[in-house]
Protein backbone atom coordinates (compact mmCIF):
# COMPACT_ATOMS: atom_id res chain seq x y z
CA UNK A 1 0.00 0.00 0.00
CA UNK A 2 1.17 3.55 -0.91
CA UNK A 3 1.25 5.84 1.90
CA UNK A 4 0.47 9.19 0.63
CA UNK A 5 1.31 11.60 3.31
CA UNK A 6 3.79 14.23 2.23
CA UNK A 7 7.59 13.83 4.04
CA UNK A 8 8.15 16.57 6.35
CA UNK A 9 10.77 18.34 4.78
CA UNK A 10 8.36 18.92 1.89
CA UNK A 11 5.88 20.68 4.37
CA UNK A 12 8.53 22.65 5.91
CA UNK A 13 9.84 23.77 2.24
CA UNK A 14 6.02 24.41 1.51
CA UNK A 15 5.35 26.29 4.45
CA UNK A 16 8.58 28.62 4.26
CA UNK A 17 7.62 28.99 0.55
CA UNK A 18 4.28 30.17 2.34
CA UNK A 19 6.06 33.22 4.17
CA UNK A 20 8.34 33.86 1.11
CA UNK A 21 5.72 34.36 -1.06
CA UNK A 22 3.55 36.24 0.84
CA UNK A 23 6.54 38.69 1.76
CA UNK A 24 7.65 39.02 -1.98
CA UNK A 25 4.08 40.25 -2.65
CA UNK A 26 3.80 42.65 -0.14
CA UNK A 27 7.22 44.43 -0.90
CA UNK A 28 6.16 44.23 -4.41
CA UNK A 29 2.94 46.10 -3.63
CA UNK A 30 4.82 48.70 -1.42
CA UNK A 31 6.78 49.51 -4.16
CA UNK A 32 10.24 47.78 -2.76
CA UNK A 33 12.24 46.67 -5.77
CA UNK A 34 11.81 43.29 -6.34
CA UNK A 35 13.79 40.37 -4.77
CA UNK A 36 14.29 37.10 -5.30
CA UNK A 37 13.77 34.44 -2.50
CA UNK A 38 17.29 33.88 -2.32
CA UNK A 39 17.82 37.83 -1.57
CA UNK A 40 15.27 37.91 0.85
CA UNK A 41 17.16 34.89 2.45
CA UNK A 42 20.02 36.38 2.63
CA UNK A 43 18.38 39.45 4.20
CA UNK A 44 17.59 37.52 7.00
CA UNK A 45 21.19 35.45 8.21
CA UNK A 46 22.67 38.72 7.68
CA UNK A 47 24.43 40.28 11.01
CA UNK A 48 24.32 43.85 11.98
CA UNK A 49 27.77 44.15 12.05
CA UNK A 50 28.30 42.51 8.73
CA UNK A 51 28.47 39.36 7.51
CA UNK A 52 31.63 37.85 4.85
CA UNK A 53 30.28 36.11 1.60
CA UNK A 54 31.41 32.73 2.60
CA UNK A 55 29.43 33.07 6.35
CA UNK A 56 26.39 33.84 4.18
CA UNK A 57 26.40 30.83 1.82
CA UNK A 58 27.01 28.64 5.20
CA UNK A 59 23.90 29.76 6.97
CA UNK A 60 21.71 29.79 3.77
CA UNK A 61 22.88 26.39 2.53
CA UNK A 62 23.83 27.18 -0.83
CA UNK A 63 27.40 27.76 -3.01
CA UNK A 64 29.34 30.88 -2.02
CA UNK A 65 28.78 31.33 -5.50
CA UNK A 66 25.16 31.77 -5.13
CA UNK A 67 25.91 34.10 -2.57
CA UNK A 68 28.27 36.00 -3.59
CA UNK A 69 25.67 36.27 -6.90
CA UNK A 70 22.85 37.33 -4.92
CA UNK A 71 25.42 40.23 -2.96
CA UNK A 72 26.06 41.26 -5.74
CA UNK A 73 22.65 42.23 -7.10
CA UNK A 74 21.50 43.92 -3.79
CA UNK A 75 24.43 45.98 -3.66
CA UNK A 76 23.94 47.22 -6.82
CA UNK A 77 20.30 47.63 -6.14
CA UNK A 78 21.56 50.05 -3.10
CA UNK A 79 20.72 47.48 -0.25
CA UNK A 80 23.65 46.22 0.25
CA UNK A 81 27.65 47.56 0.92
CA UNK A 82 30.75 45.99 1.13
CA UNK A 83 33.37 47.19 4.19
CA UNK A 84 36.54 45.99 5.03
CA UNK A 85 36.88 43.63 7.61
CA UNK A 86 38.60 45.40 10.43
CA UNK A 87 39.68 41.70 11.95
CA UNK A 88 41.38 40.60 8.61
CA UNK A 89 42.61 42.83 5.81
CA UNK A 90 41.69 39.96 3.11
CA UNK A 91 38.28 40.06 4.07
CA UNK A 92 34.80 42.55 3.33
CA UNK A 93 32.05 42.23 5.31
CA UNK A 94 28.36 42.84 3.79
CA UNK A 95 26.30 45.36 5.47
CA UNK A 96 22.96 46.91 5.16
CA UNK A 97 22.71 50.19 4.02
CA UNK A 98 20.43 52.60 5.51
CA UNK A 99 18.23 51.85 2.64
CA UNK A 100 18.46 48.13 3.13
CA UNK A 101 17.87 48.64 6.74
CA UNK A 102 14.80 50.90 6.06
CA UNK A 103 13.68 47.81 3.49
CA UNK A 104 14.53 45.46 6.24
CA UNK A 105 12.27 46.67 8.54
CA UNK A 106 9.78 46.92 6.81
CA UNK A 107 9.92 43.04 5.87
CA UNK A 108 10.13 42.38 9.53
CA UNK A 109 6.10 44.11 10.25
CA UNK A 110 5.31 42.20 7.14
CA UNK A 111 6.57 38.35 7.99
CA UNK A 112 4.97 39.47 11.45
CA UNK A 113 1.91 40.02 9.91
CA UNK A 114 1.72 36.91 7.96
CA UNK A 115 2.66 34.89 10.94
CA UNK A 116 -0.43 36.90 12.84
CA UNK A 117 -3.09 36.05 9.94
CA UNK A 118 -1.40 32.22 10.03
CA UNK A 119 -2.48 32.50 13.68
CA UNK A 120 -5.90 33.58 12.33
CA UNK A 121 -6.00 30.75 10.33
CA UNK A 122 -4.63 27.92 11.94
CA UNK A 123 -5.06 29.02 15.85
CA UNK A 124 -2.62 30.84 17.98
CA UNK A 125 -1.96 27.70 19.84
CA UNK A 126 -0.75 26.11 16.68
CA UNK A 127 1.53 28.59 15.82
CA UNK A 128 3.25 28.50 19.37
CA UNK A 129 3.85 25.40 19.13
CA UNK A 130 5.13 24.95 15.48
CA UNK A 131 7.43 27.73 16.73
CA UNK A 132 8.41 26.04 19.50
CA UNK A 133 9.19 22.69 17.92
CA UNK A 134 11.18 24.70 15.43
CA UNK A 135 12.96 26.39 18.17
CA UNK A 136 14.26 23.57 20.24
CA UNK A 137 17.85 22.00 19.82
CA UNK A 138 17.46 19.21 17.40
CA UNK A 139 20.94 17.81 17.69
CA UNK A 140 23.19 16.80 15.00
CA UNK A 141 21.23 14.54 12.32
CA UNK A 142 21.04 10.84 13.08
CA UNK A 143 22.73 8.25 11.51
CA UNK A 144 19.90 5.98 10.62
CA UNK A 145 20.28 3.08 8.18
CA UNK A 146 17.11 2.33 5.15
CA UNK A 147 15.24 -0.65 6.24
Amino acid sequence: MHDSRRQLPQLLTEARRWFEDGLLAALEAAGAAPVSPTQAQLFSVLDEAGTTVSELARRMGVTRQTAHQAVHSLVAAGLLEQAPDPASARRRLIRRTQEGTRVHARAERVLAALEGQLAERIGAEQVAALRAALEATWGPPPAVRPE
